[in-house]
């Protein structure tokens, strides 16, 4: 069953009566219904709020990394462990082939279902979690593989035992080992951008969100407690934030834009997989049109401009 938000009713309302226009093989009822769906789809999408946007980068439909992986992958191989401590299920690494290119993917994945989201931890990595994604990334180099990276984490773990094998270590870390890893990385937000549990894995040549996906600092929840202690204020923390992929791109904080399908990922995960193969195969044609020291340099120079502003 399809879960629809508060604001995609008449949505459903219409894909309804298509269902039951054919079940009843009303054809000209059925192209009649069609034609006022896409009329709906479009005034509904293209008028988003933030909170709006938020809501589709949590929906419970919405492709998780496996999903795309599966989809995108072929021959895929799973790699395990940080050899350190333990396999964090929270982030997944495969070696495969997108359209014919030998690549490495590190995703962080959520899980569906109370028996998989406990297995997945919900998608917030420990501390080893993020070392297993450095390893890989090192193999990538090593063996000259390009590298896609794919965001979705409410955060990184906060709990006692993740402090205590060191979460801000191993974040920073990673963000000082991926800004001079030398093989072409993409890396790209498919649903939650949660502060250093997603940078962990955001630095990268090109940095893309999908069309509903988010990124910031904090939750809004988060937000509106700390600053309001008011948890009714979320929308409002939302909208400050900017957190949404058109604000990041405004900012100058990504590189792109991936157009997911206009009824959304959750509504079309095929189109939202060809999307992100489109986006990392044209990326990955331009970085291999740059010699390594070009390639390294424009990533330094991306990432040491962050934070810039003229009065």
């Amino acid at each position: 069953m399809a879960t629809y938000l508060d604001f995609e009713q008449k949505i459903r309302q219409i894909q309804e009566d298509i269902v039951s226009a054919e079940i009843r093989r009303d054809i000209p009822a059925v192209e009649i219904l069609k034609k006022e769906l896409d009329k709906e789809v479009k005034k509904t999408y293209s008028n988003l709020t933030p909170y709006q946007q938020l809501q589709l980068a949590r929906h419970q439909d919405r492709p998780y990394a496996m999903d795309y992986i599966n989809a995108l992958l072929e021959n895929k191989y799973e790699l395990h462990g940080d050899r350190h401590y333990q396999d964090d299920h929270a982030i997944v690494c495969y070696m495969g082939y997108i359209r014919g290119e030998k690549v490495v993917v590190i995703g962080e994945q959520k899980g569906r279902g109370t028996k998989n989201k406990l297995k997945r931890n919900f998608g917030m990595p420990h501390p080893e979690g993020y070392r297993k994604a450095l390893r890989v990334a090192k193999l990538a180099e090593k063996f000259n593989l390009p590298l896609l990276m794919l965001i979705d984490t409410p955060g990184a773990y906060p709990g006692l035992g993740a402090e205590e094998r060191n979460q801000s270590e191993a974040i920073a870390f990673n963000l000082l080992e991926l800004s001079k890893l030398n093989t072409p990385t993409i890396s790209v937000v498919i649903g939650e951008g949660g502060s250093g549990g997603a940078l962990a894995i955001g630095v990268a040549d090109r940095l893309a969100m999908m069309r509903y996906s988010v990124f910031s600092v904090i939750s809004p929840e988060g937000c509106a407690a700390i600053l309001w202690n008011d948890p009714t204020k979320v929308e409002i923390a939302t909208k400050a934030l900017k957190i949404t992929s058109e604000d990041l791109s405004s900012l100058g904080l990504i590189d792109a834009i991936i157009d997911e399908p206009l009824i959304g990922a959750h509504r079309d995960k095929e189109g939202a997989a060809k999307a992100i193969g489109d986006y990392f195969i044209t990326s990955l044609k331009a970085l291999r049109g740059m010699s390594d020291r070009e390639r390294l340099d424009a990533r330094y120079a991306k990432l040491v401009g962050h934070g810039a502003f003229t009065e």
